[in-house]
This record gives structure tokens, C-alpha cells and sequence, in this order.
């Protein structure tokens, strides 16, 4: 089986990342006021707590854009706020030809919009359909993979649709961010969204980063108390942000040596390993038998997460065996009885096959 992983910044970038990270906020902050929890609510002239604004301006120094908002609803609320502000109801969407992410099918479904399908794998297919149809008004392209096979290039992608018309693209960064050398503004897109639980910060904030012109939008339109995020969230989003690109890169090396270990046959009951970002960037373990349920069972039982939390949040720390992704389950339903995924979180190499090892033999 042929997977497309996006490439993982490695430790030393990762390190250089998070420099970039405390430059941006010794920009923004003074030593005092980053050594607080923030002040709350809405202050005459920013409509929101100061902290919050200052935070917002650190985000869009670190990837190097116009603007960012903090938002309430995470990653998928920040990418539903996101297309509200570039697409009114009834346009017509550009998408992946793949199976859409559950929560963003609601948003579609949500704000009237129409989607219309291209293959990103395909560039000239992304340029024919574009041509073919003129209605379509912006486009939406989520940064890891929908199917295995997917092996498209943001930049290229991004790029090819701003040449055929000049509409606004939104990107789906989460479990991208930090782990790539350039989220999709980086790329060309206007606005990237995310969000930062799956970061190691707070519940339920989400990041849109992008051209001022949209996010100028959303604030203006959010201008109650309750949807403001208060200042001692928004020092959360960037205490995650800090610490995230290093402890990522770290579990990618991780995974690079599990995927090496099984290669070479470590574990005999394995037939193959290798990586895959559904969602986030995992090693996906395939058994020659079709034990993946009772391998899950017994796995739990030896200290692995059955289940994700945030997906990378800040509470999951021991390793996470899990059945394969939705959108890889509904590509291949016969995956989900011989293959499992694996996120090591903060765990060695070790760990993981030791745990994959033991439930083996429970299950025989």
C-alpha cells in the first residue's frame, strides 16, 4: 500500500520554529504583561480583552500574515466562521473529490454552500472543472490527506486555482500546523484555519489566520461579550503553540523508527507499517490476520488511549491505539478488521511495540 505523508519538520526546525514563536511575543508583549493570566471581557475601542488583541497579533507574526481571530467552536468552528466570511449562502464551493470531513459537511450544510468537485491530485482536472464552471467562488482545501492515495502539493494546489480565477481559498490546517514548513497562507491561501486544542492548548478556541479583509468580518460581527476569548485563553493558545512544534517533530521521529522496526520484521504477526496523515500523522500497523478489534481491546488494558481527546491535545500524553479514520474506513470498509493506527503521543518507540507485541500474543 502506497501512502503520501506531508513531510515533518525535523527537530532542528522544530527548534527554530519555537524561537520563532518567543521572538513573535517579545514583540507584542512586555515582560509584565505575558507574566499574568490576562485581563477579560470587552475594552472600549478593541470590543474584546487586550491580551487577546496582543495574542492575535503574535499569531499572525508567527505565520507571517495580515490578521488572526481567535474564535469559539476549535478547528471545525474556525474553518464554519472562516467560509461565513469569504461565501455567501448558495455559492458554490471547490473541494477535494474525496469523502469531506463529518463537521465541515455540516458547515456546508449549514451556510447554504454548494461544493463541486475536483481531483487535487490532478491539477489539470483542478483548472478544467474551474473553467467549466464559473459559479464556483471560492475554494476549501484541508492541508492532510482525505484518502490514502492523496499526494497533493499545497503550494501547487493553491497555486493553480489562484491562476485560473482569483477566489478566495480557505484551508483546513489542523494536524498540519507545526508540523509543516508553511500552513496555507504561507501557501497563498487567504485564510487558514485550526485549532489550537490540538496544539496543547485550551478547549475549544480555534485560530483563523489570513487576509485582514475577512477576519475584519468576523470581528466586526462578533461583537458580543460571550463570544469573545479572554485573555488568559488566548496566553493558553500560546503556551501550546510554544512547546507544540518540538514535542511534534519528536513524535514524528517516532514514528519514522516504529515504521522501521516493523519494516524489518520485529513483530512477525505484522505484515506491513508505514505512515499516513488520517488525520493527523500516524503509523498504520496492517496484521496478516484480522485481529485489529481484540489487538485494540487488549491494548487499552496495557496503557493505550482507546480513543482521542482533543487529537494531540495537551491531556493525551500515553500513546493512542485506534481504529482506522472514517474517511479510510469508508474508502476500504475491510481495513477497519486488519489494520489499526497509532499516535504515539509523548511515547518511545519502545512503548509502542511492546504494547502492539503483548496484545498480540493476549489475543493468540
Amino acid at each position: 500500500m502506497q501512502t503520501y505523508p506531508l513531510y515533518s519538520l525535523s527537530l532542528e526546525e522544530a527548534m527554530k520554529l519555537q524561537f520563532k514563536v518567543t521572538d513573535c511575543i517579545t514583540r507584542e508583549f512586555e515582560g509584565h504583561e505575558f507574566l499574568n493570566r490576562g485581563d477579560l471581557g470587552v475594552v472600549m475601542g478593541l470590543n474584546k480583552p487586550v491580551t487577546t488583541s496582543k495574542v492575535e497579533q503574535v499569531i499572525a507574526r508567527i505565520f507571517d500574515t495580515e490578521a488572526c481571530v481567535l474564535v469559539r467552536g476549535a478547528g471545525s468552528g474556525a474553518i464554519r466562521f472562516g467560509l461565513h466570511a469569504m461565501l455567501t449562502c448558495g455559492d458554490k464551493i471547490l473541494v477535494h473529490k474525496a469523502p469531506v470531513y463529518n463537521t465541515t459537511g455540516t458547515s456546508f450544510d449549514m451556510l447554504g454552500l454548494v461544493p463541486v468537485e475536483a481531483d487535487f491530485n490532478d491539477l489539470p482536472d483542478v483548472e478544467a472543472v474551474l473553467r467549466a464552471d464559473p459559479d464556483i467562488k471560492g475554494a476549501l482545501v484541508q492541508y492532510t490527506r482525505q484518502k490514502l492515495d492523496d499526494c497533493y502539493d499545497m503550494h501547487e494546489v493553491v497555486k493553480t486555482i489562484k491562476a485560473v480565477r482569483d477566489i478566495p481559498v480557505l484551508t483546513d490546517d489542523n494536524y498540519a500546523v507545526m508540523k509543516v514548513k508553511d500552513i496555507g497562507v504561507q501557501c497563498g491561501a487567504d485564510l487558514s484555519c485550526f485549532s489550537a486544542f490540538k496544539l496543547l492548548g485550551p478547549e475549544g478556541i480555534g485560530v483563523i489566520a489570513g487576509k485582514k479583509q475577512y477576519i475584519d468580518r468576523l470581528i466586526s460581527e462578533s461583537y458580543s461579550g460571550g463570544m469573545q476569548t479572554q485573555g488568559h485563553e488566548a496566553l493558553d493558545v500560546l503556551h501550546g503553540l510554544i512547546y507544540a512544534p518540538v514535542a511534534l517533530a519528536i513524535q514524528a521521529q517516532v514514528n519514522e523508527e516504529c515504521v522501521n522496526r516493523l519494516k524489518a520484521g520485529e513483530i512477525p504477526q505484522v505484515r506491513d507499517a508505514f505512515l499516513a496523515n488520517a488525520q493527523s500523522k500516524v503509523l498504520l500497523v496492517e496484521f496478516y490476520e484480522n485481529i485489529a478489534e481484540k489487538v485494540l481491546e487488549e491494548a487499552e488494558k496495557l496503557g493505550a488511549a482507546p480513543n482521542p481527546v482533543g487529537a494531540e491535545s495537551k491531556y493525551e500524553m500515553i500513546p493512542m491505539f485506534y481504529r482506522v479514520s472514517g474517511t479510510f474506513r469508508k474508502a476500504d470498509p475491510t481495513l477497519e478488521h486488519r489494520m489499526i493506527r497509532i499516535n504515539p503521543m509523548r511515547a518511545g518507540a519502545d512503548t509502542i511495540l511492546r504494547i502492539i507485541k503483548e496484545s498480540i500474543e493476549r489475543v493468540k
